[in-house]
């Protein structure tokens, strides 16, 4: 893709105005204040957090409806597809997790099916402009037997992600169910935005869910409050449809859960782990239960700051991830990740992916007990501090700090979810101490896709008017984008 080919297709992807890309009015200044007063930061996180849930409350009458199309789809013998794109794909594969250890019996593993763009190779590394091709979401589909009985939820923080639309109506066409689209900006927003939303909006085909819970508390960064409540929506749906928690009481009780517990206990990591990464050093986090959770924040924080990736252990001159995960309870590679999604990886072995989405390369990716040794030798003169995330309470252990977030008892998903947006709020804020933001705004982007060229661009016009008072016109914008790419 060159610069004028871009900008042909540039009207589709202009999307500024949707309110997911909005700064969030409550977190101006949040990358200072991470590093003034990371207290007071954390406050101010907890708060876009209860904000979001205040939100969804008006967005909760067709919440029975969806778990009624579970209910009724596995009643008939037909299996529940969840699909998502980056942050929401990581969601999907989460939920399947959490549905394998806790709502599914013996007998029923396969009712629940999770699939996102770039097969199970993407949970670790973004597959560049993957996203942009709605043709990859139907075949995905296809190629996991998607058939006439099944339900799909399609999942997207924006609403616009071609990938995730094209399985949407792929599904629209296969099954005799209407599929589900759960997204997070208004819906006159994204038809007047993106043709190819209206589309899926339009459709008398498809359920459409839209979930209103406001900006981001750093600006796109949709891996923060989408994610979580729409994992709280799609989790609490197939919770009860599956016969065990209430959905409604679930949603109602993780926003207890955000109101009444304090995120401040999480300063002594922010401010050890930030310390670590500005002295040169790497952090490697050990987990029992929380896997997915763990995964999904620690590999999150590449693409939204533009740091190295998870390394491969196969391939010797890649740069070493500032972060890394392990399973000590794991001999190896491949029974790290069997154990960790609880079924064996579903990976892409296309002929033009196979260096990034195959199971040889997912393998490469050794999250083992193996870790610590094979880690050591690639980041010679380098420590690698140990981050434990463990137990039924859930207890954090990092550099001399203990911290139980004290959650035994509260069904999976909550646990799962406080356990999210603490790791999110610590992460985020750590980033900020580091100088990987500015303000609330994601200024450390690296334009690897349609949207994100576009959301680059903003960032650069956003700069030109602070600096000079001026507006930069978006073209001009856009080839200094391009120019800096090259």
């Amino acid at each position: 893709m060159d610069v004028d080919s871009f900008l042909k297709v540039c009207h589709q992807f202009r999307l500024g105005e949707l309110v997911t890309e909005q700064p969030h009015p409550e977190t101006t200044g949040l990358a200072e204040l991470a590093q003034s007063d990371p207290c007071r930061a954390l406050e101010m996180f907890q708060r876009v957090d209860q904000a979001a849930m205040d939100r969804l409350n008006g967005s909760l009458r067709q919440l029975p409806e969806l778990v009624e199309s579970i209910r009724d789809t596995l009643s008939a013998g037909g299996r529940i597809f969840l699909a998502g794109c980056g942050a929401t794909g990581r969601l999907a594969l989460s939920l399947e997790t959490f549905a394998r250890e806790a709502w599914l019996g013996p007998g029923q593993e396969n009712q629940i099916i999770s699939l996102m763009a770039g097969g199970d190779a993407a949970l670790i590394r973004s597959i560049e402009s993957f996203e942009d091709f709605p043709e990859y979401g139907q075949r995905q589909l296809r190629e996991l037997e998607y058939s006439a009985n099944d339900l799909l939820v399609a999942i997207t923080e924006g609403g616009e992600t071609p990938w995730v639309i094209g399985a949407c109506m792929e599904a629209a066409v296969v099954a005799t169910r209407k599929p589900w689209f759960l997204f997070c900006n208004p819906p006159d927003l994204l038809r007047k935005l993106a043709d190819r939303s209206a589309r899926v909006l339009d459709s008398p085909d498809v359920h459409c869910l839209f979930l209103d819970i406001g900006p981001m508390a750093l600006a796109g960064s949709t891996r923060l409050q989408a994610t979580t409540v729409q994992m709280l929506v799609t989790g609490a749906a197939l919770s009860e449809a599956l016969g065990h928690e209430s959905a409604l009481d679930l949603v109602h009780g993780f926003r207890n859960l955000i109101i009444r517990r304090d995120y401040t206990c999480m300063v002594p990591f922010v401010e050890a782990e930030s310390t670590v990464y500005s002295d040169g050093n790497c952090v490697l986090y050990q987990t029992d239960f929380y896997g997915m959770t763990v995964l999904t924040d620690t590999t999150e924080r590449s693409p939204t700051f533009s740091l190295a990736p998870f390394e491969n252990r196969d391939r010797k001159k890649e740069l070493s991830s500032w972060c890394y995960l392990s399973l000590p309870q794991y001999p190896d590679s491949a029974a790290a990740w069997k154990g960790l999604l609880r079924r064996s990886p579903r990976t892409l072995e296309w002929p033009n992916f196979q260096d990034k989405a195959s199971l040889k390369t997912l393998i490469g990716y050794d999250i083992s007990v193996q870790t610590p040794d094979w880690r050591r030798e690639r980041i010679q003169g380098q420590s690698q501090l140990p981050y434990l995330v463990h137990g039924k309470d859930v207890r954090l252990e990092f550099a001399g700090h203990c911290q139980s977030l004290e959650l035994e008892g509260l069904p999976l998903l909550l646990k799962q979810l406080f356990l999210k947006c603490c790791l999110n709020a610590q992460s985020t804020l750590v980033m900020g101490r580091l100088g990987l933001f500015e303000s609330n705004l994601m200024t450390h982007v690296k334009p690897s896709n349609f949207k994100l060229i576009d959301r680059a661009a903003r960032h650069v016009q956003h700069r030109h008017r602070q600096k000079t008072g001026n507006n930069l016109p978006y073209e001009a914008a856009v080839r200094q984008v391009f120019q800096s790419i090259k």
